[in-house]
């Protein structure tokens, strides 16, 4: 095991807040995280023209009673202004045959705002947000709260709307590249026998 400190060796003379540690311990710090499995969801915002969204995997439950999630959003993001204007976003769980959607969010060939949503299904949610049809599940939140914290923004929505999707594979993030996480259901069905009935 490598061990990268984060600490200055200077541990005693005082540094600017939020500094965690050298700029060159930064990609250490990256490397770990990335060994980290995360679902891989689609965070929507906007209407119309103004609609836009990216991929997260730092999705959370914050709270059940309250239904709470939250997530990280870099502040120099274009989602940002947007989520912040309209106060409302979607949440897309992804199954493992939407990897293209995640790579269109993530902006991988370049796509931008609305352009983000091209070749896949929407409807909107109560709140206005986009939600995706046929993702494993989608959430309609209203922005509750904003904390910002060094590069990112926590956000913290409130669900206003559950939707339950198919019984498929999740799509997971693991070791800088997308991954697979269980059986689509018509995998599922003819492994137990069950096709055609």
């Amino acid at each position: 095991m490598t061990v990268v400190s984060l600490v200055d060796s200077a541990a005693a003379a005082p540094r600017p807040p939020g500094r965690i540690g050298a700029p060159a311990q930064i990609p250490s710090f990256r490397a770990a995280l990335r060994h980290l499995a995360g679902g891989v969801s689609v965070i929507t915002t906007g209407q119309g023209a103004d609609r836009t969204g990216l991929t997260v995997t730092s999705l959370s439950s914050l709270s059940a009673e309250p239904p709470t999630v939250m997530f990280g959003l870099n502040l120099s993001s274009s989602s940002f202004p947007v989520l912040a204007r309209h106060r409302s976003f979607g949440v897309n769980f992804l199954n493992a045959t939407q990897k293209q959607i995640a790579d269109r969010f993530a902006g991988r060939a370049g796509e931008k705002g609305e352009a983000r949503y091209a070749g896949a299904s929407w409807t909107t949610g109560v709140t206005g947000a986009p939600l995706l049809e046929g993702a494993l599940a989608a959430l309609d939140c209203e922005v509750e709260e904003l904390i910002e914290r060094h590069s990112h923004a926590i956000v913290i929505g409130r669900v206003r709307e559950v939707r339950l999707g198919g019984d498929d594979a999740a799509l997971v993030y693991w070791r800088g590249d997308y991954e697979r996480l269980g059986w689509m259901a018509e995998e599922a069905r003819t492994a137990c026998g069950l096709r055609g009935i």
